[in-house]
């Protein structure tokens, strides 16, 4: 049975924007305890025994919490500690090799940052559950991002997909409230939790501004 799934608040961990490997499992805890709703790892400065490390201690964390939790672009990883599923890029494996690997009942979400991807990502049914929109804004916690589509563009792709889609990019509390206009699923945040000195309390207040959106 497929993984069901919110992305009200949905938790990027980066290690090295948390801190290190321990204060990465502590952020990952504490945002769940706040109310993050799926937890990504993502961690493209490290190598591949220190990803598959850290999720293999993530992931009971967020089984405890009846959370997801996937894995950025590494199939492997995701398999290795048997993981819900993946999110990848446009410049990742496919979406449809993922499926193939990955089995029927994972978790699979895919970036787009432009009309032409989503357009492309509606012809996937049955092989993407959701999709990442952005960079919402300029976001420093990704080298390799595209030019940030603003709100605007963000509305124009939520109207335009077919799948759930999760806001991304340079989100941060004191600009949630505005993401949020353009109607997203929810939205995704690293620096916003992952540096916080209190994330629970980051991950609490976001979801309060995001539960107050939907009233």
């Amino acid at each position: 049975m497929r993984t069901s799934f919110d992305l009200s608040l949905y938790l990027v961990l980066d290690p090295v924007q948390c801190g290190g490997h321990d204060a990465a499992i502590a952020v990952a805890r504490n945002a769940l305890e706040g109310g993050a709703t799926l937890v990504q790892l993502r961690a493209p400065e490290w190598h591949k025994r220190a990803w598959f490390d850290l999720a293999r201690e993530v992931l009971p964390i967020a089984r405890a919490h009846r959370v997801p939790f996937v894995i950025n672009d590494h199939i492997d990883v995701a398999l290795a500690v048997g993981a819900d599923g993946v999110h990848v890029g446009q410049r990742d494996l496919s979406v449809d090799i993922a499926r193939r690997l990955l089995g029927p009942d994972a978790l699979i979400g895919l970036s787009v940052s432009t009309l032409d991807e989503t357009e492309a990502a509606d012809q996937l049914d049955g092989i993407v559950d959701y999709l990442g929109a952005g960079p919402v804004y300029a976001t420093p916690t990704k080298s390799d991002a595209s030019t940030p589509i603003g709100i605007d563009g963000l509305a124009s792709i939520v109207r335009r997909a077919r799948f759930p889609t999760v806001a991304i990019g340079g989100i941060q509390s004191h600009n949630a409230a505005d993401v949020l206009r353009a109607k997203p699923a929810g939205l995704a945040v690293v620096s916003a939790i992952c540096k916080s000195p209190n994330p629970r309390d980051a991950a609490a207040s976001l979801a309060a501004t995001i539960a107050q959106s939907r009233t």
